[in-house]
């Protein structure tokens, strides 16, 4: 039960943090592509990279990593998101906005993850 409080609070933060993130990226880059979603998905695959590399090493209790690694990167990330604003490009025909959301999340999201872990277990 103590878990269920722990993703709770994660998730309130992380999905304060994806508002503000998004906000932000709206008043820098305007509408015309969903950075905001990139910016938070980038972020959010580095910080799991990070948090599962900590766990491997049994420095996070389960309470952290169910708060922060279900919760909180739960709330921050944005597939649904990701996925209706990928399809609404290309239904008005950006495709190749559409093609590069794609392209630019899953990849560099990949990336994102392995230079959390990389950032964790060069240390150890």
């Amino acid at each position: 039960m103590i878990n269920v409080l722990f993703v709770a609070l994660g998730g309130s933060i992380g999905a304060v943090m994806r508002y503000l993130i998004s906000l932000f990226m709206l008043q820098v880059f305007g509408t015309s592509f969903p950075f905001g979603t990139l910016v938070v998905n980038l972020l959010g695959s580095f910080l799991m990279g990070i948090v599962y590399a900590l766990g491997q090493l049994s420095h996070l209790s389960p309470e952290l990593k169910s708060m922060v690694g279900v919760g909180l990167l739960g709330a921050l990330t944005t597939f649904s998101t990701f996925s209706n604003e990928t399809l609404l490009l290309m239904q008005q025909g950006e495709w190749m906005k559409g093609f590069l959301n794609v392209l630019l999340n899953v990849s560099l999201c990949l990336v994102m993850v392995y230079l959390g872990q990389l950032l964790i277990f060069s240390r150890v």
